[in-house]
């Protein structure tokens, strides 16, 4: 099967196509041909050496964490009927035309849903169903949401406003903003600009009542500051490290503070608890994933480019192209 491979830590040059043997279930596991594959900031920073303590890569290693495909082959103690069914995977692997998962890291995807479709609320998906429950957007509510063009970030503009929210999107070029406009957002601001923090005080009255952060690092503490008294700060930004809100400072404010990604990845039941709601809101028409970049298997490394670039709007996928068939 072709492949991309990891052999050193680095920057995108190091993401190489190769052919490997393809892979075998084993007991309880099932084999998935990959028809679009997720693509996440997480996996650029992975790939440069970053957060092994948490997320322990072994050289070489396959890139990705899952995606959507047709199941291909099972092992011994998997039903047969999950054979040929359409799927999407949240794995520890996914740039490949084909990978190996638990079965219960599988889930059946709507019927009627693209694949790509599917593999763009893999992680995405899941993240935004996460956040949106840690800060519960309220009916009228001002809602800010940096890196609004993202994967997460334009799902999260979707959710708070079928929560009856008003949206203030929060992003770096007038093509995501233009992207946060379509989605719904009322307002729009660069946050490349020096004053953006007053206009969103602006815009809002006093500040928002609620901020989702998916730019993290520095840009995700100043937002902080774009809160009302007594609001909600969610962050789950990383591009340039987490945010560091100052917790004493919000204490005095009376905000409440979510840093949910400090503590590890999710647990496996949690993640498709999230997976199978935005699957379900997408299936009925309340959520659109924004796929702003579609890349063959093999300009993996194109995608890792344009992602660290802030280049991409909306979603990156890969197309490994093998369902089977």
């Amino acid at each position: 099967m072709r492949a991309i491979q990891v052999s050193e830590f680095g920057g995108p040059e190091v993401l190489t196509p190769v052919e490997l043997p393809d892979p075998t279930p084993g007991r309880g596991q099932v084999v998935v041909g990959m028809a679009a594959a997720d693509v996440i900031f997480l996996d650029t920073l992975l790939r440069s050496g970053w957060g092994k303590e948490i997320f322990p890569r072994e050289l070489p290693y396959i890139p990705g964490g899952g995606g959507a495909g047709e199941v291909v082959e099972i092992g011994e103690g998997v039903d047969p009927a999950w054979i040929g069914r359409r799927v999407v995977t949240r794995t520890g692997t996914g740039y490949a035309e084909r990978v190996v998962a638990d079965a219960d890291e599988i889930m059946p995807i709507p019927d009627g849903m693209a694949f790509e479709t599917a593999a763009a609320l893999v992680h995405d998906g899941a993240t935004a169903i996460m956040m949106e429950r840690l800060g519960v957007a309220e009916k009228g509510e001002w809602v800010l949401v940096t890196a609004a063009a993202g994967g997460a970030g334009s799902l999260l503009v979707q959710l708070a406003i079928d929560a009856g929210a008003r949206v203030v999107a929060a992003a770096s070029s007038d093509a995501k903003l233009a992207l946060a406009r379509e989605l719904g957002a009322e307002v729009t601001v660069d946050y490349t600009r020096p004053d953006w923090i007053e206009r969103v005080r602006e815009a809002t009255g006093g500040g928002a009542a609620l901020v989702y952060d998916g730019a993290g690092g520095p840009l995700g503490t100043a937002a902080l500051n774009a809160l009302a008294d007594g609001g909600r700060f969610v962050t789950y930004g990383t591009a340039e490290g987490f945010a560091a809100p100052d917790r004493e400072l919000a204490a005095r404010r009376g905000l409440r503070v979510f840093t949910p990604l400090l503590d590890g990845p999710p647990t496996r039941e949690a993640a498709n608890e999230w997976l199978a709601l935005a699957l379900e809101r997408a299936a009925e028409g309340r959520l659109r994933p924004a796929i702003g970049a579609v890349y063959p298997l093999e300009r993996a490394a194109d995608a890792h480019r344009a992602l660290a670039e802030r280049a991409t709007v909306g979603k990156s996928l890969l197309l490994p192209g093998d369902t089977g068939a």
